[in-house]
This record gives structure tokens, sequence and C-alpha cells, in this order.
């Protein structure tokens, strides 16, 4: 395709007027309108695409599942409709985890959802020997397309994994799903509605599936490697514990740009 047959798509998709679309985006709750228009319009093909795009979002599809894409830490990561959308403060366990991993690293990438965080470490840092697992099969798809060379298994945590990889990882990546079960009924719709429950349920206080990735990591793990792991602000003294309680030294980590909170810990021996 051409570049200005890539304009004449979006021209013609633009069909109907911006601010129209803004005006019924809005009307539909979404709160950044403007800019959900700008990426329908873009993402739209023609304008039978742009009109069904814009009906499926005024629906409540979250619009990375209407358009297909999300951007994350400055990359376009393919999501498909029924998998979780990784947020933007998971921008700051991604920053920490490039801080951590050298040229040549093994890199584990676990409760990967759709591989954005494997994606953007394998496109800062070269020659990483990436690998990725989620328990969800769409997810693991979604990661296989995002993560390029790398590997991507579908299983609970560490079952899918190769034995080879014991004691090889430099860097263990998680964002475990740490909401508390009660707490799933106040998530926005766009999340509970279209999201997998086990993406998002974290056990009665969010901390059960890292309990269970803390507990494990230290057969997976090289002399010298690190863990890190997404919490929440409210929750990372009680991750830290655990971290503690298994054998390794923790370190707490926010970044008030990505409002991400970050415990990061390597074996105490």
């Amino acid at each position: 395709m051409t570049a200005s047959h890539g304009r004449d798509i979006h021209t013609r998709a633009a069909a109907t007027p911006p601010g129209e679309l803004v005006a019924r985006l809005r009307a539909a709750g979404c709160v950044f309108a403007e800019e959900e228009a700008r990426v329908l319009v873009t993402s739209a093909r023609s304008p039978a695409e742009l009109t069904a795009l814009l009906a499926a979002r005024i629906e409540g599809v979250p619009l990375e599942h209407v358009v297909g894409w999300v951007s994350f830490c400055g990359l376009r990561i393919h999501v498909r409709r029924g998998v979780f959308v990784p947020r933007r403060r998971t921008e700051a366990l991604a920053r920490e985890a490039i801080a951590s991993v050298r040229p040549g690293a093994v890199v584990l990438d676990l409760c990967c959802g759709c591989g954005a965080l494997g994606a953007a470490v394998r496109a800062a840092v070269p020659d990483v020997e990436l690998h990725a697992a989620d328990i969800d099969p769409p997810a693991v798809a979604c990661t296989r397309q995002n993560i390029g060379a790398g590997r991507a298994y579908c299983g609970d945590l560490y079952a899918p994994l190769p034995g080879s990889l014991r004691g090889r990882v430099d860097v263990l990546v998680a964002n475990a799903p740490y909401v508390p079960s009660g707490s799933i009924a106040l998530m926005p719709p766009e999340a509970r509605e279209h999201e997998p429950l086990a993406a998002l349920d974290g056990g009665p206080d969010g901390l059960d599936l890292q309990r269970r990735v803390i507990a494990g990591a230290g057969d997976w793990l090289a002399p010298g490697g690190r863990l890190l792991i997404e919490t929440s602000e409210r929750q990372a003294s009680g991750t830290a514990a655990e971290f503690v309680r298994h054998g390794l030294t923790p370190r707490i980590v926010h970044s008030a740009e990505h409002d991400g909170t970050v415990v990061a810990g390597t074996p105490s021996r």
C-alpha cells in the first residue's frame, strides 16, 4: 500500500464528521471521547468499518478490543476480544524489568496476558532469551503474535515451562492478578464484563496468585536473578512480606509517572 493510498483510506473512513463521533462517544460515557474518536478513525479502513467500530465502542466493548491493539511502552500490542488489556501503570513494571535486563539474559514473563511486558523488554534489550506463560489460550495466542521469536506456553504458572529453564531465569517478571475477589464487582464494566475473571481475581486479599509466583520463583531463578511483581501501593507491604518469607530481599518501587507499584527482589542467600 502506498502512503497516499493509506491517506485516502483514512479520509474515506472519516466520512462521519469527527464532531459527531466525539458527541456520540461522549454520550455513551467515554471520558476521553476526542482521543478515542481519533483512534477509531485511524484504525478504520472504510466508512462501514468505522460505523461498526463506533457501534461496538458505544455498546461498551473496550476500545482496545474494538480496534485490536493497545499502546504500551511505545509499542502497538495486539489484543483480541476476551483478553486482558495491559494497563498504563504496568509500564512501571516494564521499565523496572528493562533496567534489570542485560543483553543475552533469560527473561520469563509469567501471567503474561497478551505478552506486552515481554514485548517491551525484547524491544528495549537486544538478544534476550524470552519465555512467557499464561493460563488463558487466547492470551497465549496474542503473546505469540506480539513477542516474535520468543517462546510462549499455555498452562498454570510454572507448570507448562520446560525443565531446561530451571535455575536459568535472570529476570522473572509477573503481573499476576491482584484484585481482591470482593472488589471485582467495583471494577469498571469494561474490565469485569470483557476480560477473563482469572486475569483479575487475586483471591480474598488479592495476593493468592502472587504467593504462588513468589513461592515457586526460587526454583527457576538463576544465581543473582531477580523477581519483579506488580502490586498496589496498599498491598505492597503484603507482597514484600511474601518475598521475605520465601528467602527474597524485597525493594518496593513506586512510579508517580505511571501510578504503578512494583516489588523487586533477589534471593537472600
